[in-house]
């Protein structure tokens, strides 16, 4: 389980960074060892739903993803299949919580570069951020790496039913995650 933001402190609390929260509330839920270095990122395996699970934060920037997924794919001898990504989604509202499987990329450039490297056939949880009111590519980019305009509890909420999402997931499997987490 792969989640999906950039390196830094100044990004530590943006959108874009909303699937290493998600990493950082499993790891702390579940009782992980602390994260070793490996993989061009952050890594430590442990149970989650009764299976074993490796949580992943690449510590490459957003778009140089795919080389941390990549590597901690092939080293760990597992298919892409055996993904799942969590990152942020502009085209869903805040606080949206979806399951999909396979899919575009939706301009998201960690996922393209995931693309690029190990394919698409795996299974994602898109948080929604919400989408600024321009299109333009710089206004988006700075939506993206920006803080979140919602309070603390909402941004935790987020995080908290995101993970719940990847519970379900390692647990029941991705049919029954979907059908549980996408109908709410």
């Amino acid at each position: 389980m792969v989640g999906l933001g950039n390196p830094g402190g100044e990004y530590a609390a943006t959108r874009h960074n909303a699937g290493y929260l998600v990493v950082d509330e499993l790891a702390r839920r579940h009782g992980y060892a602390r994260a070793k270095r490996g993989y061009s990122g952050r890594f430590a395996a442990g149970l989650l739903g009764g299976r074993t699970v490796g949580l992943l934060i690449p510590t490459t920037f957003m778009n140089d993803s795919g080389r941390s997924v990549a590597a901690a794919l092939r080293d760990l001898r597992l298919g892409q299949q055996a993904l799942l990504v969590v990152h942020d989604h502009i085209d869903l509202p805040f606080g949206r919580v979806r399951l999909t499987q396979g899919g575009g990329h939706g301009g998201h450039n960690g996922i393209r570069s995931i693309f690029e490297l190990v394919g698409r056939d795996f299974d994602h949880v898109r948080m929604g951020v919400g989408r600024p009111a321009s299109t333009d590519p710089d206004v988006v980019a700075d939506y993206v790496l920006g803080r979140f305009a919602e309070s603390r509890a909402e941004v935790d909420d987020l995080v908290r039913r995101a993970a719940d999402a990847v519970e379900l997931w390692a647990a029941e499997g991705i049919e029954a995650a979907m059908n549980t987490v996408n109908a709410r």
